[in-house]
């Protein structure tokens, strides 16, 4: 599988459309939830996709390493979520709307998980990042720190930091319902 996809890759950096389609196909839900999570809405979130694979098929002869197309990709992904905010100029809040078509997996912990997500939307940019790479994508600290080009020590503070605010926002709703 690892192969097949490196050969898609490969294909796609010489200019095979097919092949970039193929590999689009094969991470949409994940470049879509990556959009979702710094826009906050469905249709910003698909013209973030749009508009990060436009860029993405513009730019693939540049990747230099089959290997890091994920990362490359969602580097553009979330270039392009900042990019749509910066022009919004402003965040876009969990609407009850999004909230009513969030399509309901059986999972008993859905308003945990809905606090979560809301929680997470509601930090700086750099630690709702380092959050979302570290633990929705499980990428090491090194590749965090190659990826947002700063210092491995930058990627540990921003996760201690947004993780004490995630704590502290969770101590505070707890408070709410029990006080």
């Amino acid at each position: 599988m690892e192969n097949e996809h490196h050969r898609l890759v490969k294909k796609a950096i010489k200019g095979n459309k097919r092949a970039f389609e193929k590999l689009l196909q094969q991470h949409y839900e994940q470049i879509y939830r990556t959009a979702y999570l710094y826009v906050h809405n469905e249709e910003d979130a698909l013209d973030v996709v749009q508009e990060a694979a436009y860029q993405a098929l513009t730019s693939i002869h540049s990747l230099k390493n089959p290997e890091y197309f994920m990362t490359w990709l969602t580097r553009i992904v979330i270039r392009c979520s900042g990019q749509l905010l910066k022009r919004k100029s402003n965040v876009v809040p969990l609407s009850d709307e999004i909230v009513t078509n969030l399509p309901d997996q059986g999972n008993p912990n859905i308003d945990e998980s809905l606090q979560l997500l809301t929680t997470i939307q509601q930090l700086k940019e750099n630690y709702r990042t380092v959050i979302i790479l570290f633990y929705y994508y499980d990428y090491s600290i090194k590749m965090i720190s190659s990826f947002m080009e700063i210092p491995e020590g930058s990627v540990k503070t921003y996760l201690s930091r947004a993780k004490a605010e995630l704590k502290k926002s969770y101590k505070n709703e707890e408070g709410k319902c029990h006080g």
